[in-house]
């Protein structure tokens, strides 16, 4: 969407109702090799008419928390623990029947691959008119008036006629805004929005993002933002959930948090971002890679990219704890944070003595 972070904006409006709440969620991968633990002891909430976002690098266990609240990991993966509760219902503990029940209505899921998401064999108009079909009892002909209905909601051109196209039909920017008409149908309370603006045009993006900012304010509903996308989260969340290897590091108000960060990841990601570059300096990134996820450190799970790593790091695994208000962090040092040079090599050989 852009090339550099805007001042997130102030939202100061009071707290909602919290929809969405996640406690100590656990998610274990079985493989060749044994179980593996992607997803550790993470707990969030997502509020009626905001956006909680889920930021970090590629392979840190944001779309995986996503399909274990959706109920949607694949059969080698399972919720090793925790709890996820929509409003009053536990995810966890519903039966397949109960889970179909609450799909369309409770939850509604955006995916990133609107081809592979959209079957290529039936129409968009039947598509779309699914959930009418199953949920509300509507005729074949009714749930196609739906359908026209919600193409003209969410920005399609001449719906009447394209109710019977197929997807290889529309553009990706098309597809993309009827995968998000099918997520909010049937006015969900809750919109999980995973990577919905990739592979998209920067013009494409600023339009999904506007469109799913509309249906937010217009329906109420609490939405769950999954990106790497630094400037969307500044743009367009109220809340945000920093993870790196499968654990949250920390989380807050987006004001507080980009203003004032108090992890030192969080903080080289947004020393990362461009600001006044020209051609020819140098960009500020973050030394060298997440670890694998089954070869996670004891103690911190940041320590080997840290600045900040001590002996108490490697030792102790740092639990979230309040660093101001609307704030915490799972940092051993973060009242520190805030002095860190993003471009300081990670500590190694002897400890230092803070």
């Amino acid at each position: 969407m852009m090339t550099e972070i805007l001042e997130p904006v102030s939202r100061t409006a009071p707290s909602q109702q919290a929809v969405l709440e996640v406690k100590d969620l656990d998610v274990d991968i079985r493989t060749p090799k044994g179980t593996v633990r992607v997803v550790s002891k993470v707990g969030f909430s997502a509020r009626s008419g905001k956006t909680l976002a889920l930021l970090g690098e590629s392979g840190c266990g944001k779309s995986m928390t996503a399909k274990a609240i959706a109920g949607l990991l694949d059969p080698v993966a399972s919720v090793a623990g925790g709890s996820a509760h929509l409003e009053s219902h536990d995810l966890f503990s519903m039966t397949a029947k109960q889970r179909r029940s609450v799909a369309g209505e409770g939850l509604g899921i955006v995916f990133q691959d609107a081809l592979a998401a959209l079957n290529p064999v039936y129409t968009i108009g039947t598509q779309l008119g699914e959930a009418f079909r199953i949920h509300r009892g509507a005729s074949k002909k009714q749930a196609k008036v739906e359908a026209i209905e919600l193409m003209r909601r969410v920005g399609i051109p001449e719906p009447e006629t394209r109710v019977n196209s197929y997807p290889h039909q529309f553009s990706g920017g098309m597809r993309q805004r009827i995968l998000i008409a099918m997520a909010v149908a049937l006015s969900p309370k809750l919109l999980i929005a995973d990577e919905p603006t990739t592979a998209l045009d920067v013009t494409v993006q600023a339009q999904i993002m506007q469109l799913l900012r509309s249906l937010r304010t217009e329906e109420q509903m609490a939405v769950v933002l999954i990106t790497h996308d630094l400037a969307v989260v500044a743009e367009e969340a109220d809340d945000v959930c920093v993870m790196y290897a499968g654990n949250v590091v920390e989380q807050g108000s987006v004001e507080t948090v980009f203003n004032r960060p108090t992890h030192p990841y969080t903080k080289g990601l947004l020393s990362s971002v461009p600001a006044d570059a020209h051609r020819g300096s140098s960009l500020t990134s973050i030394p060298g890679s997440p670890p694998e996820l089954s070869k996670i450190p004891t103690g911190c799970v940041y320590q080997d990219r840290c600045p900040l790593a001590s002996a108490i790091c490697r030792e102790q695994r740092p639990e979230l704890r309040p660093t101001g208000p609307a704030q915490s962090a799972a940092c051993h040092f973060a009242e520190q944070v805030s002095a860190l040079d993003p471009q300081s090599e990670p500590v190694t050989g002897q400890d230092s003595e803070r």
